[in-house]
């Protein structure tokens, strides 16, 4: 596999500094007004070359700045929603945002007719559960496009039956509708409260645990460095590190997100729920519910999923 442009090594994690000038220079030019094909043209004139040592093209460029690798990102496979990965980028992330959001961007590999918008799953984050076989269920689009979630046959290394589907507006709707039905119970926020200092206490030790991954991944290299430590096992290790550090700052980044949701009274909640950032609901969603339950259509193409859906409530005596 060809070296990813920008970078010293398929990991991503070292950056080579006179092309990440390169890059920074072409999204500049691109943000100035010039469109993708003249900034390639530039690139090539200037003796930029690609990692093969092609001519840059607009095509060839608006693969690279479609990548959400330059700025350090990836797109989460459930909700395909953009996260950091905490390695080294070429552009910022707001640039990076830019980039895609800009419409009809001049040359982007990716046009407005062709990419659907991305769809912001509400109950991402491993609420939502397939019945039949206990896997998570995954946001993903059907064949028609339409945004759903779906009992995944491989998810991460764990095959589920793949065989329970349900389209992601009809349950979030179902999932929002019980939810604010639950904050006009009597005692929902103190309920909601101290489900919140648990998650505030689960946030101290994700950071705890987070500063203990750093200092082994420091003490790691010194006997690496001194060759102690075969090249193999401290590859191995690091990757392994590196994916505990990935998956603890996700964590992190989402109780965090938790623990800041408003709490000013329940009519005031209501209220708030209308306009509020899909994330702060998503929180507010975890707060109240522990698991959502879903089972297979008893015919194909009904739509109504009460009959389908089961949710468990981490508050007690909830409905």
């Amino acid at each position: 596999m060809p070296r990813f442009y920008g970078f010293d090594n398929q990991a991503l994690t070292r950056v080579r500094a006179e092309e990440r000038q390169v890059v920074r220079e072409a999204v500049g030019r691109i943000r100035a007004g010039q469109s993708q094909a003249e900034v390639a043209a530039w690139m090539t004139a200037e003796g930029h070359r690609g990692t093969m040592g092609g001519e840059w093209t607009s095509m060839t460029l608006g693969r690279l700045l479609d990548n959400p690798a330059i700025a350090g990102l990836e797109r989460d496979p459930e909700t395909n929603e953009l996260r950091e990965t905490g390695r080294e980028a070429l552009i910022t992330p707001d640039e990076f945002r830019w980039l895609q959001q800009r419409p009809g961007r001049p040359g982007s590999v990716r046009s407005d007719q062709d990419r659907a918008p991305d769809y912001e799953y509400l109950l991402a984050g491993g609420l939502v559960e397939c019945e039949l076989c206990g896997q998570r269920m995954a946001g993903a689009r059907t064949g028609a496009g339409t945004p759903s979630y779906r009992c995944q046959t491989n998810f991460e290394g764990r095959g589920g039956c793949g065989k329970v589907r349900i389209n992601a507006s009809l349950l979030e709707d179902f999932v929002a509708e019980h939810v604010l039905g639950e904050l006009l119970r009597p005692g929902a926020i103190v309920a909601l409260e101290a489900a919140r200092a648990s998650m505030s206490v689960d946030a101290d030790q994700v950071c705890t645990r987070i500063a203990e991954l750093e200092k082994s991944r420091t003490e790691l290299a010194e006997p690496y460095a001194k060759g102690e430590l075969a090249r193999s096992t401290f590859v191995a290790t690091d990757r392994a590190i590196g994916q505990s550090l990935k998956e603890n700052r996700a964590r992190l980044r989402f109780l965090e997100q938790v623990v800041e949701v408003p709490l000013g009274g329940v009519e005031d909640l209501a209220r708030w729920w209308k306009h509020a950032p899909h994330r702060s609901k998503r929180a507010l969603v975890v707060l109240l519910v522990g698991k959502i339950q879903v089972r297979a259509a008893r015919a194909r193409g009904v739509r109504d999923v009460a009959h389908r859906v089961t949710l468990t409530w981490r508050t007690p005596g909830a409905a």
